[in-house]
């Protein structure tokens, strides 16, 4: 969709509002419109609004003519290759929209529902995971994860860094998701002087997020954030050996290709290719994996029962509907088909989980991690009281003891925080 005023071009995908009602002939920091919210943002280098449409929240980002443009159509490649993104939705070209000086073009994406920016997961610690080195082990897994993604594709980030990434709860680790990609540049592949590049932007930058978040709010002095932003260097060399690196295996060896593709898909990826070559060392075979993209678990889960997941997460469901099928298996002594057991455990357990959440509690996790967080609580009680208590004493548990005191993280307002205007939205 195309919408054009004098001196104003807005090109936004459909299924979005058109944004026509905006005061686009204004600098987007002195604007005054009844849409503007506040959110948590950060320290960044172009101006940020967020506007409101129906309860669906959208950043607007101020750059140069025609950088704007070139951001939009780079996250829209970005998100047609599944990497992990912040959606696209629009640019507006304002060129003679302004009575004063030329105004920027303005990137529209839509806010990652449930997204927190770096601090904010330090200042909402959950009781289950308030120390910090575990925090920032997670994070930094998140941020390696998402670095090795984006350069099997052959993107060159430029600029990762903790400001520049939102990230989610996904079953006890954290997702991470690309915001800015301003600096980004597409190759057929990258060059490890390239990848190595990135790598050192990134330890730099996380270096400096870690000390800032240390500083302004008084956490202790270990982990060391340099020491910590270093071995991000270590997990990334770690993951991208276990996804790139030949392997030459004997004849009678050939198991290891199966435990190798195992080894992919507990890692979240999935193998388009298998090459196995006969070497010059005699009888003996060279054997080369070609990854795709990731999201094993997160695409099975989605074929069996519709559901939309975290990779974590969705392992989690897996596992629990695979749980509920043996049960069923060992109580009746027959097979049940597992699409057949998928529909069963929507219905008879996941979906009634998720209904069970009081409404003024649902913008406190997502559905799926209310249902994972659930799982583990069952687990808890059950040790605790030597016995299995099931799945509805569970769930009243939970909703009763543990849910009320999650934060808010569908959408973090700035309004009632610490300090507004510290992170996200570079």
């Amino acid at each position: 969709m195309v919408a054009r005023r004098r001196g104003l071009r807005i090109l936004a995908r459909p299924g979005h509002p058109d944004f026509l009602d905006l005061p686009w002939d204004r600098p987007l920091d002195r604007w005054r419109s009844e849409r503007s919210v506040e959110v948590v943002r950060g320290v960044h280098r172009h101006v940020v609004q967020f506007v409101d449409y129906g309860g669906t929240i959208y950043a607007l980002k101020e750059l140069p003519p025609r950088v704007a443009e070139r951001e939009y159509r780079m996250l829209r490649k970005m998100a047609e290759e599944e990497l992990p993104v912040v959606e696209a939705v629009g640019v507006v070209t304002r060129s003679g929209a302004g009575s004063d000086d030329p105004l920027e073009d303005v990137l529209i994406t839509r806010y990652l529902d449930y997204s927190l920016p770096y601090r904010t997961l330090f200042t909402h610690r959950r009781a289950a995971t308030s120390d910090v080195r575990g925090l920032s082990d997670r994070l930094l897994d998140g941020m390696v994860m998402l670095l090795v993604r984006l350069h099997l594709f052959g993107f060159f980030w430029g600029d990762c860094s903790l400001n520049n990434t939102l990230f989610r709860r996904d079953a006890g680790a954290l997702a991470a998701y690309l915001v800015d990609a301003e600096t980004g540049e597409w190759h057929a592949t990258l060059t490890d002087g390239q990848r190595a590049a990135d790598l050192d932007v990134t330890v730099l930058n996380v270096a400096g997020g870690l000390l800032d978040v240390q500083s302004q709010l008084g956490l202790p002095p270990e982990p060391d954030p340099i020491e910590t932003a270093e071995d991000l260097r270590r997990r990334y060399d770690q993951l991208w050996t276990e996804l790139t690196t030949e392997e030459v295996i004997g004849p009678d060896e050939r198991y290891k290709i199966e435990a190798r593709m195992r080894r992919l898909n507990d890692l979240g990826f999935d193998v388009d290719e298998v090459e196995i070559v006969q070497t010059d060392e005699g009888d003996r075979l060279l054997l080369r994996t070609a990854v795709t993209e990731a999201g094993h678990h997160r695409r099975r889960l989605l074929s069996l029962s519709g559901l939309e997941a975290q990779e974590n997460q969705a392992r989690v469901l897996l596992n629990d509907l695979a749980n509920f099928r043996a049960y069923h298996d060992r109580k009746t002594g027959k097979t049940m088909p597992e699409i057949v057991a998928a529909y069963r455990w929507l219905t008879e357990v996941f979906e009634p989980t998720v209904a069970a959440i009081p409404e003024h509690l649902r913008g406190k996790l997502e559905p799926v991690e209310v249902f994972h967080e659930v799982i583990e609580h069952k687990w808890f009680l059950s040790e605790s009281v030597g016995r299995d208590v099931g799945i509805d004493e569970a769930v009243a548990s939970y909703i009763a003891d543990v849910l009320p005191e999650a934060p808010d993280e569908r959408l973090v307002l700035a309004d009632g925080e610490p300090s507004a205007g510290w992170i996200g939205y570079g």
